[in-house]
């Protein structure tokens, strides 16, 4: 008996060492108002194949900037598509991988309960003091807030009390914590299992801006890697984007 339990712990170890010799890792630029879904999905991705995703959350604008100058990033979750197409267009990535993982959706929000109504009004009003938005020359949704604000006549009237994140992380903690009253946010930042967490929130038409095409792309440094073209399959699956829809996010 023991020979043979021996025996099974070598194959065991045996098949365990093939599997991680196949196993491979890549570091991924993600856009960061995909941080929770994302989390999500790596954590789900190296559990279902092996492979790894090394995740960075940040501005895609400062992506950008980084990847032109040589960042060993494999694959950029992008917040816009304008951003995968230059970088196509320029060599830095594969244009033939390219892909919209996700199609945002933008949200005025504040962490009070009943303070924001069902129709953005409130923004009209002259009680709050801060409104959250991100840097627009950096951040897709900060873009589409002062495209919103543009249409709704209001931009010269919010302009003075706009508080700016470098990115829409950084924008969403401003409003989370207080420091600003109001913030234009991703819906999935505020979003979790189709609800609302918490606060209140009016979630912007999309007739308001220009759609929030968020395109993946396999960069120069990802290119032959195992990990990175896995991923990119694995973003399209049904598990990755029952999570992706779970945080009001389509396709």
């Amino acid at each position: 008996m023991a020979v043979s339990s021996i025996g099974r712990n070598i194959a065991y170890v045996a098949l365990l060492a093939a599997s991680t010799a196949h196993s491979a890792e890549v570091n991924v630029a993600v856009a960061a108002n995909f941080t929770a879904p994302m989390q999500q999905i790596a954590a789900q991705f190296e559990r279902e194949t092996g492979h790894k995703a090394v995740l960075s959350f940040g501005a895609t604008g400062k992506f950008y900037a980084q990847i032109a100058n040589g960042a060993p990033f494999g694959v950029l979750l992008a917040a816009d598509d304008t951003t995968p197409e230059k970088i196509a267009r320029e060599g830095l990535g594969d244009g033939a991988t390219r892909f919209t993982y996700a199609i945002g959706r933008l949200v005025l929000w504040s962490k009070q309960a009943g303070y924001v109504d069902a129709e953005g009004k409130v923004l009209q009003q002259s009680d709050w003091r801060h409104i959250a938005i991100a840097n627009p020359r950096l951040a897709p949704y900060g873009l589409a807030a002062m495209q919103t604000l543009d249409k709704l006549g209001l931009t010269a009237q919010v302009q003075p009390r706009v508080v700016t994140g470098e990115n829409i992380g950084q924008t969403y903690q401003f409003a989370a914590s207080g420091n600003a009253q109001l913030g234009f946010v991703a819906l999935s930042q505020v979003m979790e299992g189709g609800r609302l967490r918490e606060g209140s929130a009016w979630v912007v038409p999309a007739s308001m801006h220009e759609p929030i095409r968020q395109d993946a792309i396999v960069l120069k440094p990802g290119q032959g890697n195992a990990a990175a073209a896995a991923l990119m399959d694995y973003l399209r699956g049904d598990k990755a984007r029952a999570i992706i829809q779970s945080y009001g996010y389509s396709f």
